[in-house]
């Protein structure tokens, strides 16, 4: 198996974390665990050393203060890349994320650039979530969806599997979006580099301990975000078009 690190950022999640990396671990034996602690006050990163202390495969990145998803996941990309990882996976704390559906994304990740574990593709779905989250949640992928134009049915997911080579790229740039916003973020930029785009179906589920980290901060961040890359995006659209017209010669 290509060299694999899943990237699991984690914010008090002390009673979640040894639950969900058991299952990860058990699940796919192969991979290395970072943990990225955002200084949780609950003590989750002292957790995280214990892990590491008894096993090899699990590594904790501390870093001082709350600094958001967004820069916690490049934290780790950046550390991958240098340490010559092959694939790059993103993978919540809380246990929504199903680890036996992970081996599948792998297989996907020989034959595409980034692999989304996705809710809205068939055979996908969500446990456990009231209606208005997952009108939010379908809203906010559509109305991505649409702004971008980009045909990725799941937009804001969270569960991913990136090739080494296609991060290289896309952190030449500077990204500094959070949450929903980082996910819809990158996968724009996958987009604009020409990379092979896969879904591969999950079950999400409500996280069963903790609590959940989601705010109108953050959704109002991804809908301007996105408006203003939507807009972006069809004004190089139109330049384009007319370049190309410009430089069309003229029959006489």
């Amino acid at each position: 198996m290509p060299r694999t690190i899943v990237l699991m950022p984690t914010y008090d999640e002390r009673e979640a974390l040894p639950v969900t990396a058991d299952r990860l671990l058990a699940a796919v034996p192969d991979v290395t665990l970072l943990v990225i602690d955002d200084g949780s006050p609950d003590g989750t990163g002292d957790v995280a050393d214990a892990m590491a202390a008894v096993d090899a495969r699990v590594r904790v990145l501390h870093r001082s203060s709350k600094q958001g998803l967004g820069a916690a996941y490049l934290a780790g990309m950046r550390l991958a890349i240098d340490e010559g990882f092959d694939l790059v996976v993103e993978m919540d704390a809380d246990g929504s994320h199903p680890a036996d559906a992970l081996p599948a994304m792998l297989a996907a990740a020989e034959r595409a650039d980034l692999v989304i574990g996705s809710r809205w593709v068939p055979g996908g779905g969500i446990v456990d979530w009231p209606a208005h989250r997952q009108l939010i949640s379908r809203a906010g992928t559509r109305y991505a969806q649409l702004a971008l134009g980009i045909d990725v049915a799941d937009m804001t997911a969270g569960y991913r599997v990136y090739r080494a080579e296609l991060l290289r790229e896309m952190l030449a740039c500077e990204i500094s979006s959070q949450g929903y916003c980082f996910q819809i973020d990158m996968t724009r930029r996958a987009a604009d580099l020409g990379a092979r785009i896969e879904e591969v179906p999950i079950t999400f589920r409500e996280r069963e301990l903790g609590r959940s980290k989601m705010s109108s901060g953050i959704i109002v961040e991804a809908l301007v975000r996105t408006t203003a890359w939507g807009i972006g995006r069809r004004f190089g659209q139109l330049r384009s078009s007319a370049e190309a017209v410009r430089r069309t010669p003229t029959l006489r």
